[in-house]
């Protein structure tokens, strides 16, 4: 987490640097530098919308364990609701913080093992039914890539780096995909991962 933040920080500092440079890059034609440029433009457009469906859906769990656990009867649920719509930006640990607080905290509000395995069960419920159907169904709305792309890809990058890979692999496969879109010899790719 420390070195995401000091390179997002270094990142900002230096402006449109890398922007520049990549343009620089990309060819001596203006036809390649007008092609990167509205790469880069793609790429930031996909990323903006793909963390507003982020923090919809964040907002949507939230909202729905609230009114689940107030409808079981836990107390605080509001706070619940408020802890996981924060903690749902976290792939793995903040489902896992939620659920597994919800349930001692039944456990001790109600004092049976039964009603803390239902609040679980509820919780589980709302983080996977976000987890494998609202979010990839969204994101793959949101940046015009195919439902099992997205949902495929988010499959492998979190295989391959864990809850980072969760977190960071579908603006990865906007990218490639912008990419693919403006690459001639790489639009079939492109057009596969399209909706």
């Amino acid at each position: 987490a420390v070195v995401v933040l000091f390179l997002a920080y270094f990142l900002m500092v230096s402006g449109h640097t890398f922007r520049r440079k990549l343009v620089k890059l990309s060819g001596p034609t203006l036809t390649r530098k007008k092609i990167t440029v509205q790469m880069l433009n793609e790429i930031g457009v996909q990323i903006q919308r793909y963390l507003l469906v982020q923090v919809v859906v964040s907002v949507l769990v939230g909202i729905a364990t609230w009114l689940a656990f107030l409808w079981v009867g836990l107390e605080h649920a509001a706070v619940w609701g408020v802890a996981a719509t924060v903690l749902n930006l976290i792939p793995y640990l903040g489902p896992i913080l939620i659920t597994g607080g919800a349930v001692l905290l039944a456990l001790l509000q109600f004092g049976t093992f039964g009603m803390a395995l239902t609040v679980g069960a509820i919780s589980l419920a709302i983080n996977s039914l976000e987890g494998y159907l609202l979010m990839p169904w969204l994101a793959g709305r949101a940046s015009r890539m195919n439902a099992v792309v997205v949902f495929a890809g988010l499959l492998f990058w979190g295989w391959l780096w864990g809850a980072w890979g969760l977190l960071l692999g579908m603006p990865v496969m906007m990218a490639i995909k912008s990419v693919c879109d403006h690459v001639d010899e790489f639009k079939p790719v492109g057009e596969f991962m399209g909706d």
